[in-house]
C-alpha cells in the first residue's frame, strides 16, 4: 500500500506512544492483527510502537509479505523525530504527548488508560475530541475508531493566548500593569 511517488513506495508511519508508563493494553491492541490489517487497509505502511515500561513485546515484521511493517522500542531521549515523521499518532492520554502531537499538526488518536484511578487525562482527551482536534478511544474501541475516522474532519489545534489570564493574575497579585 502507500502511494507510489516516482515508482518509490511512500512510507506512511503510524507511531504509537505510551510515554514513560506501562500501558500494555494499548501496545497489545496496536499489535493485534485486526488493528494492523485496518491500518494497512487505510494505506499505512509502517507501525512503530514506543512501549515504555510494558512487558508485552509486539511482533516485529518487515512488511515484505505485503503487510504492515512493525517495529518497537522502549524509550528514546526524544520522540519528536518519531512524531514529525508519523502520518498518524496513537498515544496514551498524557498531556505532553497530546499537545506535542497537536502542535505538529499530526492526526491523533488518544487512548485512555482505564486502569488509572482518578483519570483526569480522560477529561482532557474527551474535551479535545469534542472540539474535534483528535479522536479519543479506549483499548477496546481503537479498531472501530481507526475504521471510522475521517482525518479531514479534524480541526487544527492552535494554542490560546494566555496574555489576558497573565494580566488578570498580575493585577490580582498587585503587580503594575505593563504598557
Amino acid at each position: 500500500m502507500g502511494e507510489a511517488r516516482d515508482g518509490v513506495k511512500v512510507k506512511r508511519v503510524v507511531f504509537v506512544t505510551v510515554g514513560t508508563t506501562c500501558f500494555d493494553a494499548l501496545v497489545k491492541v496496536a499489535d493485534s492483527q485486526e488493528v494492523k490489517d485496518e491500518l494497512y487497509r487505510r494505506g499505512y505502511t509502517d507501525l512503530l510502537i514506543q512501549m515504555g515500561r510494558g512487558s508485552y513485546l509486539p511482533t516485529k515484521s518487515t512488511g515484505d509479505d505485503g503487510s504492515l511493517a512493525v517495529d518497537y522500542f522502549t524509550f528514546s531521549s526524544s520522540i519528536a523525530d518519531h512524531l514529525r515523521s508519523a502520518s498518524l499518532v496513537i498515544s496514551h492520554a498524557g498531556s505532553g504527548s497530546i499537545f506535542e502531537t497537536l502542535q505538529l499538526g499530526k492526526p491523533l488518536i488518544v487512548v485512555v488508560n482505564e486502569d488509572l484511578m482518578d483519570n483526569h487525562q480522560s477529561e482532557l482527551a474527551e474535551e479535545l475530541a469534542e472540539r474535534k482536534h483528535l479522536y479519543c478511544a479506549r483499548p477496546l474501541t481503537i479498531h472501530q475508531t481507526i475504521a471510522s475516522m475521517d482525518l479531514n474532519s479534524l480541526v487544527p489545534y492552535s494554542p490560546g493566548d494566555a496574555t489576558p489570564v497573565a494580566k488578570l493574575i498580575n493585577r490580582f497579585l498587585g503587580f503594575p500593569e505593563e504598557s
